[in-house]
């Protein structure tokens, strides 16, 4: 402790103006420190000593009674938005994560009225959800989806199926054993019409003995690389049948007579995806914080070798420049992710509130930007995890480090929400369909306008004046040339 005591005395920052900016305000600040010396009188939430040499079973049966102690502190933490929810969960940090995307899409996708019946029983915890989308099959390429949602005109009623192995659901958190209800992905299917998937609410265990109901199977799915306990479970569907009121309506609509209202713009299905990407950039981006902090701690107090066989003490792992080389560039990194979360968020807050207001103008530039920075947060921050591992020597291998468990969390989100590859390509695809449309500078997005502001020298491959029509050097035409202009 004098080792890191003496480091800190030799810091210039202004601590506590730092934190309330990383934090969002002094008054988060203070809410935070609140929750968490609330959250650490409870015995449950401050040791985990033991947690590497639980079981998996023992490990989950943990996480639960987390999960129930939490739910019951509910009225003394007082938490009152998502925000809130977060800095205790992190505090909590391997606390099961419950009805995330389950409410996230009841909230966006919801008609007023499902909304007002299913957001008290969600915050209350009286029912528990899952957002049901993967399939053995496929994931993120969610028009491949083969589950089915019939439309039964004599009962009013849709009849659910996972009519092949491929289509059954595989890997939704919160199914394996937790979950009472699920957001089930399926075809919409009216006569001889698929109308593309959309989104039914689904019960799936009862509410007194947590039974499975009939026509559904329903499971866990077993470990998985980080030897976790997370939820994960499989759904399959036999001929189950839901109320016409179950399909999330605010969007598309069907009417008892069968008759269909598309969307106003397609790609609203994806909102929720797009949801869960920006959550992981903000997610993410704590990750590299708590590796740095851990991996710059032991650096400072860790002694091996000499500069000089003069030197009456070993040198401080931290003052050799190849140590340095290794953890100074991810300190940078980890306050442009955290600042980068905090712009996604804020930017998932805008186009929420524009699309309630019949303003969908936003979601490319959301949908776009959340894929490219999904990818690149995911693989920077597991990369650096795994850095700041073998910067702590064979110490950082020792799972007491939390290095380990660290890393197997996060190298996850370069698997869900979407390949890490084709989101790039996303991203790209979008770049280019506004430099082909020739979109004047002062009408780009705000997220990419300095690639017209700042880098006009790099049209056309240094090239100062526009090429003509008719040159070769371009395959575009002259009048793209408006993107790269001050």
């Amino acid at each position: 402790m004098q080792e890191l005591s003496r480091e800190r005395a030799l810091s210039r920052l202004r601590v506590e103006e730092l934190t309330n900016l990383i934090d969002g305000g002094q008054h988060v600040t203070q809410r935070r420190r609140e929750l968490l010396s609330l959250l650490s009188k409870e015995p449950l939430f401050k040791s985990r000593d033991d947690q590497s040499f639980l079981s998996q079973e023992d490990l989950f049966d943990r996480l639960v009674e987390k999960m129930v102690r939490f739910m019951k502190m509910g009225k003394d933490l007082a938490i009152k938005n998502s925000l809130e929810k977060a800095i205790a969960q992190r505090y909590i940090f391997d606390l099961m994560p419950i009805n995330g995307m389950f409410r996230g899409v009841i909230e966006m996708q919801g008609t007023d009225e499902q909304r007002e019946k299913l957001l008290p029983l969600i915050d209350s915890n009286k029912i528990m959800g899952s957002y049901a989308q993967t399939e053995m099959g496929h994931g993120s390429y969610v028009r491949g989806l083969q589950t089915t949602a019939t439309y039964d005109l004599s009962r009013e009623e849709f009849v659910l199926n996972t009519p092949t192995l491929n289509s059954m659901k595989w890997w939704p958190g919160t199914l394996g054993v937790i979950g009472t209800h699920a957001v089930v992905m399926a075809r919409l299917l009216i006569g001889d019409s698929d109308h593309g998937v959309h989104a039914f609410l689904l019960q799936i265990r009862d509410l007194r003995d947590h039974s499975h109901l009939p026509g559904i199977k329903v499971g866990a799915i077993g470990p998985d690389y980080n030897l976790s306990a997370a939820d994960n479970g499989y759904l399959i569907l036999d001929n189950v049948r839901i109320p016409r009121g179950n399909m999330l309506m605010r969007y598309a609509y069907v009417d008892p007579d069968g008759t269909y209202s598309k969307p106003p713009m397609d790609k609203l299905i994806y909102a929720t995806m797009v949801e869960s990407r920006v959550t992981i950039v903000e997610g993410v981006s704590f990750g590299i914080p708590a590796a740095i902090t851990i991996a710059v701690r032991y650096s400072a107090v860790r002694r091996q070798g000499k500069m000089t066989e003069n030197d009456p003490m070993e040198t401080k792992v931290l003052d050799y420049k190849t140590q340095q080389h290794k953890l100074l560039p991810l300190v940078a990194t980890a306050y442009a992710f955290v600042f980068c979360g905090h712009f996604m968020m804020d930017l998932l807050s805008k186009c929420v509130e524009e699309m309630t207001q019949g303003n969908f103008s936003v979601m490319a530039e959301l949908h776009a930007t959340s894929s490219g920075l999904k990818a690149f947060c995911s693989e920077v921050t597991s990369d650096g995890v795994e850095l700041c591992r073998l910067a702590c020597g064979g110490h950082g291998y020792s799972q007491a480090s939390g290095l380990p468990n660290l890393f197997g969390q996060l190298v996850a989100a370069r698997t869900y929400e979407g390949d890490n590859t084709i989101l790039y390509l996303q991203t790209a695809r979008y770049l280019n369909k506004l430099y082909m449309q020739g979109v004047p500078c002062s009408e780009l997005p705000s997220s990419v306008r300095y690639l017209g502001n700042d880098y006009p020298r790099h049209r056309y491959c240094g090239i100062n004046a526009s090429p003509s029509p008719s040159s070769s050097s371009s395959p575009f035409p002259s009048h793209h040339h408006q993107l790269w202009e001050l």
